[in-house]
């Protein structure tokens, strides 16, 4: 009986302390999720104690309103810092916190000699999976809005970063990052000296990265408002990029982006609007990684035609609508200003070009392994007017190694030679259907059974969040 009776115990035992559990669930949710039902904090000097003593991972929400500062705020890993929405919460910084700009331009490629706080939020160095979003970030007097080294899984969204000195988001070693949703309004650039007109060196940016990888910037809006010895800005400058997408953005600025360094890799810019440059160059075009790709630049409207700055190697350029003012025919569709050799390669394919000023590729440095195939260019008269040709090379390239093949290609108004020197003439020329151009003596130029032009229409969303439609020669407003 005893051992029955046992038996009996032990059975019983489970279930009953299976429905205490369950009857304590809720009570330990609560407990659980406390930190993110706290009530949001009101005041300036509560917002520096919670970030302040704040555990990590803690959620520090700021109710709306103002926070006038007078040091950064340095969240820890884990920690969450969402205000109540762009323009609702507000952080700026008093009128005495004022860090000299003795230190800007900063060294750009290492934190010795540059001021690290002077910045509205200073995250931790390391400090991981820091996420802050739903605020705007005003700062006229200091260098940046938010600065972070090493910070992996930094997660910025909803942000507005109005008017900073130098540069708006300004990071070291940022791997897996996401930024989005923001918008950059005159966050950063060139700064005045303390004479009038006198400029502070080195431009700045409104992202500003040294060494990005694995990373994404998407559905931000940059744009500048200031003119003067400031108006100079950069979208996203970044040194070092590997295995990073850029798109959805519309960058309102002279130079969209800058990636001048050496060792990127697999960087794609897809489905932007860039009203300025994409800057790419390279002393001898840089190296070519194993994955044979440094960036693959597609599906963007370009508005200037100064649109890519050249050289780099193991480039693709494609499906592209590059449509420009022929009022503003100050540029070269891609330009490369180098003297050192450059061994390629680079793809140029299914873009649309319309009305290139100068020209469509100009590269001065001598370079090799250059296709470009199946584009439609369409060069009208512009202001100038510009009547070199459409195609300018070293007389030193490797022409043997060059094929222009299967291109739509129409000079109307005014002829244009396709080349600029005789040596260009030395490229591979295949199937391309020519008008207006005046130098054909100069190559041979047979005909295929392949149709020239691009081998799909043209048709894509752009801009924040797909804000217009590509569909051949015409971008429109998308309407939702």
């Amino acid at each position: 009986m005893e051992e029955a009776r046992t038996v009996v115990r032990s059975s019983e035992m489970p279930a009953l302390h299976l429905t205490k559990w369950l009857s304590l669930l809720p009570v330990l949710g609560l407990l659980a999720s406390a930190r993110s039902f706290s009530a949001p904090v009101a005041t300036a000097e509560a917002l520096v104690a919670a970030v302040r003593d704040g555990a990590e991972g803690a959620v520090v929400e700021v109710a709306a309103g103002t926070y006038e500062l007078a040091a950064p705020l340095e969240p820890k890993s884990g920690m969450t810092l969402k205000g109540a929405g762009m323009e609702k919460t507000i952080l700026t910084a008093v009128a005495a916190w004022k860090p000299a700009v003795t230190t800007l331009p900063d060294p750009e490629m290492k934190t010795e000699g540059m001021d690290t706080r002077a910045y509205l939020i200073r995250l931790q160095d390391k400090a991981s999976k820091v996420t802050v979003s739903d605020l705007t970030l005003r700062a006229p007097q200091l260098h940046g809005a938010i600065f972070g080294f090493m910070n992996p899984d930094l997660h910025l969204h909803h942000l507005r970063i109005d008017d900073v000195l130098w540069s708006g988001i300004r990071t070291f070693s940022m791997e897996r990052a996401k930024i989005h949703d923001c918008e950059f309004i005159d966050a950063g650039g060139r700064w005045e000296k303390g004479a009038p007109g006198e400029k502070g060196g080195i431009t700045g940016g409104a992202i500003f990265a040294i060494w990005m990888a694995d990373s994404e910037i998407s559905h931000n809006r940059f744009t500048r408002t200031q003119t003067g010895p400031a108006d100079e800005f950069y979208g996203i400058k970044v040194r070092q990029g590997k295995r990073c997408r850029i798109h959805h953005n519309t960058i309102e600025t002279n130079f969209s982006m800058e990636f001048p360094f050496e060792n990127d890799e697999d960087v794609e810019i897809s489905h932007n609007i860039c009203h300025g440059t994409i800057s790419i160059p390279k002393h001898a075009g840089g190296p070519v990684p194993a994955s044979g790709r440094t960036f693959h630049i597609h599906h963007n409207w370009m508005k200037d035609s100064y649109s890519i700055e050249f050289v780099r190697n193991g480039v693709e350029i494609s499906h592209n609508l590059f449509d420009f003012d022929p009022a503003k025919d100050h540029g070269n569709t891609i330009s490369g200003f180098g003297q050192a050799a450059a061994a390629g390669p680079a793809l140029f394919h299914n873009n649309l070009v319309n009305n290139p000023g100068r020209g469509v590729i100009w590269i001065n440095e001598p370079y090799a392994k250059l296709v470009v195939c199946n584009n439609h260019i369409i060069a009208r008269h512009t202001a100038t007017p510009r009547t070199e040709g459409l195609f300018g090379f070293a007389a030193e390239c490797d022409f043997k190694t060059f094929r222009f093949e299967d291109n739509i290609i129409e000079c109307r108004d005014q002829e244009r030679p396709l080349f600029r020197n005789d040596e260009s003439g030395g490229s591979v020329v295949v199937n391309n259907r020519l008008t207006g151009i005046s130098d054909t003596a100069r190559y041979e130029n047979r005909s295929t059974k392949t149709k020239p032009g691009l081998e799909k229409p043209l048709k894509f969303e752009c801009g924040v969040h797909g804000e217009v439609l590509v569909d051949g020669w015409v971008a429109k407003p998308v309407k939702r």
